[in-house]
């Protein structure tokens, strides 16, 4: 049965902790030969999945991908993809101007799709897969940083809001970036700008690396997490290492979180060969349905024994 799509919208803003998929499927390029997996995605039990933004060379029908998505029932968060050329924390104003361009262009296609975050590290300056090493960094710049983040994200706020959706700042861990590695580092930033259209992207994965207790620092973000990645330790699904996921899942219930919860598998598929290039997203060699619906049961469980609302 296809549902209209006001009865869709109405569904979707209905229902507390969302459970997300964000799927190999999904890197670059994505385009409309692939929008028919939505509606499997739905009958292994998901309520939204997160795109990659599309770059505009790619071409994609936004409406197409929109009526696809609400035909299939489903929600959709944004993942920006900074680089080098386009970071607000760089020095260089040229390419904070190519920064603050993306990001507009990134909100233009989220209010498209009517999503409901924009997330990532918005502040830009990834390291490790943008093919930079680590470099040491003096004081005054480090504060510079941090005032060009402030800033940036300072002006954009406002323009999330008024593009009807939210931007979802991620500490990622220290390989991949020297600017925002830690939740309190978020934190501050989120807080200095102060504006409702602008909060955390909890990812467990590099909280894991980062944090000394993942539990307490979703207590420390507490209303400020606007989007919520479950992943394991070894970006595996949820409950196949070794992350505590009933202290996690009872923090987030602690703090009354009621928004998405996305799996990001980031796939080995067993394979323990040396010289496996596993730092990159790589297409599944068999069918992964069984374990994503496991994986499901697994956190919609824990949110009802922890007392959240599934």
């Amino acid at each position: 049965m296809i549902i209209n799509r006001n009865e869709q919208r109405e569904r979707k803003q209905n229902v507390t902790n969302p459970i997300g998929i964000i799927s190999m499927q999904f890197a670059r390029p994505f385009g409309r030969e692939h929008m028919h997996l939505f509606e499997h995605i739905r009958t292994l039990g998901f309520d939204l999945v997160e795109l990659l933004v599309p770059e505009r060379e790619d071409g994609l029908d936004l409406k197409a991908l929109r009526a696809a998505l609400d035909e299939a029932g489903l929600g959709v968060a944004l993942a920006a993809r900074v680089n080098l050329q386009r970071s607000i924390s760089d020095a260089d104003r040229g390419i904070r101007e190519g920064g603050m361009g993306y990001l507009r262009y990134c909100l233009e296609v989220a209010h498209a799709l009517g999503a409901t975050s924009v997330g990532g590290p918005l502040y830009g300056a990834p390291m490790v897969f943008a093919g930079r090493a680590p470099t040491p960094v003096a004081e005054e710049e480090m504060k510079a940083r941090a005032a060009r983040v402030i800033d940036g994200l300072g002006v954009l706020a406002p323009e999330a809001q008024a593009a009807g959706t939210k931007l979802a700042l991620e500490p990622l861990n220290r390989y991949e970036t020297d600017v925002i590695s830690l939740v309190s580092q978020a934190v501050t930033v989120v807080d200095a700008v102060n504006h409702p259209a602008l909060g955390v992207l909890f990812d467990t994965f590099h909280a894991n690396i980062e944090e000394k207790s993942i539990p307490d620092a979703i207590r420390l973000a507490g209303e400020r997490i606007v989007y919520f990645q479950a992943n394991e330790n070894n970006r595996g699904y949820p409950g196949t290492g070794h992350i505590d996921w009933h202290g996690t899942m009872q923090a987030l219930a602690d703090v009354g979180y009621t928004g998405p919860i996305t799996l990001e598998p980031f796939r080995r598929d067993d394979d323990e060969r040396i010289g496996l290039p596993i730092a990159q997203w790589r297409a599944p060699h068999e069918d992964e349905s069984e374990q994503l619906k496991s994986a499901i049961a697994f956190v919609r469980d824990l949110i009802a024994k922890t007392g959240g609302r599934a």
